[in-house]
């Protein structure tokens, strides 16, 4: 069974910064790569970030560049987002998900069809 556990939201002011592991299970780590998405309160679920281990890239929106960073632990099938200088517009339930290699370079199209139950993240101005 596919399972995501998505953790280490919270309630964090402007500027502050969180990192959010994803733990995975119950399929190949490796043989797919790692998208973060989110949904905002009244808006539609949408890409984030991705890392993919077949070579290694990893991509990011342009609202997060240079502020967010994914990173992988593949002995602990394990995704990270580490989130900097958070702004109130990254309020949202964060989510991740595995998808196929060849999507994670487009952010605005990648999806999946296994999903956790998210972790909420709130930035206060």
């Amino acid at each position: 069974e596919v399972q995501l556990v998505e953790s280490g939201g919270g309630l964090v002011q402007a500027g502050g910064s969180l990192r959010l592991p994803c733990a995975a299970s119950g399929f190949t780590f490796e043989s797919y790569a790692i998208g973060w998405f989110r949904r905002a309160p009244g808006k539609k679920r949408e890409g984030v970030s991705c890392i993919s281990s077949s070579d290694g890239g990893t991509y990011y929106r342009d609202s997060v560049k240079g502020r967010f960073t994914i990173s992988s632990d593949n002995a602990k099938n394990t995704v990270y987002l580490q989130m900097n200088n958070l702004k109130p517009e990254d309020t949202a339930v964060y989510y991740c998900a595995p998808i196929p290699h060849s999507g994670c370079p487009f952010i605005a199209t990648m999806e999946s069809d296994y999903w956790g139950q998210g972790t909420q993240v709130n930035v206060s101005s």
